[in-house]
């Protein structure tokens, strides 16, 4: 970033990614999280009610979870809801070997932030780069970090707008700034029904009925929704590509060329499917050729009889 950029010229760009309201998709999360969500956008749109009892809506939000458990998907459809694009701050784009000048870019994102129109939602994603606790260790490099949380500090909590952010490592983060944060919302790895979705959802435009998704859906226990959908991109890859180029195309050689290829995050542990691999009797309950969606007998949904439909449904904005 030039030293010599000032504020008169910094863009959301400056600082990162813009992600348009078009551009989400809906998350499929837990119950918990589902619930704590709709609380939160019932008050934001019931700002007027809240403002009779001396309250205003909540506006800046903590995600905290595993590698690849949904967070900027979540924030980007929240944003959407809310009919505001979304910077991803990225850290690079802030953090500076120079004196004094990281604090500097601190404050540039949130001014230009506060005269952007329309307005933005901030997305501070690996929150923790920026964030973490101050220290009590007088070297040079601690003072900077000291400094730059104390202008995050300020800068945080006097901005008007929405704030988001995420991170793997909460208990990393600066004890003060967390407090900055009015919703806390850890986001859980998703149980098996969400799996069942998550599964489906990126199998597409292929299928598979409901006890084989269900299956597939126990093998993956532990992973996250960011693996499941590697693992279903891979297998859609290989249905494309590997005839083609004339690979085995058989059921255990497609699974057996997927699990090689990607890899479960190491904090996350492996689920079953990469321990026993193509043996695993989800595996040989596959039916294979995998049929297209359309083609199913019955509809794969992923929900089992009785059970809540786990795809987000968060109230809408009442009209004026």
């Amino acid at each position: 970033m030039r030293d010599d950029e000032d504020d008169d010229h910094a863009t959301p760009h400056t600082f990162g990614v813009v992600l348009e309201p078009s551009e989400a998709v809906e998350p499929i999360l837990s119950k918990g999280v589902r619930g704590a969500l709709t609380e939160w956008l019932t008050e934001i749109w019931a700002a007027d009610d809240l403002r009779e009892a001396g309250l205003k809506p909540r506006q800046k939000a903590l995600f905290t979870g595993k590698p690849g458990t949904g967070k900027t998907t979540l924030a980007h459809h929240l944003a959407a809801r809310l009919g505001l694009a979304m910077l991803v701050v990225q850290p690079e784009m802030l953090l500076s070997k120079w004196i004094n000048q990281s604090g500097e870019q601190i404050g540039k994102l949130f001014k230009m932030a506060a005269k952007a129109e329309p307005p933005l939602l901030l997305f501070f994603d690996e929150f923790d780069a920026i964030a973490t606790a101050r220290s009590a260790v007088d070297q040079s490099s601690d003072r900077e970090h000291n400094k730059n949380v104390n202008v995050l500090l300020q800068r945080v909590e006097q901005h008007k707008g929405f704030i988001i952010a995420a991170t793997n490592f909460g208990q990393r983060l600066d004890p003060a700034l967390w407090r900055r944060f009015d919703v806390h919302i850890d986001i859980d790895l998703p149980g098996r029904f969400e799996r069942e979705r998550i599964l489906a959802r990126y199998l597409e435009p292929w299928g598979l009925p409901k006890p084989a998704l269900r299956r597939l859906a126990e093998a993956l226990e532990t992973a996250s929704p960011a693996l499941m959908r590697q693992f279903a991109e891979a297998i859609k890859r290989n249905l494309v590509i590997g005839p083609k180029v004339g690979w085995n195309m058989q059921r255990e050689a497609v699974i057996e060329r997927v699990l090689a290829g990607i890899q479960p995050h190491p904090d996350l542990g492996k689920p079953r499917l990469w321990a026993l691999g193509k043996s695993d009797a989800a595996v040989r309950d596959l039916p294979w050729p995998l049929p297209r969606k359309a083609e199913l007998v019955e509809e794969p949904a992923a929900i089992a009889d009785g059970e809540p439909d786990n795809v987000a449904q968060f109230p809408k904005r009442a009209a004026p």
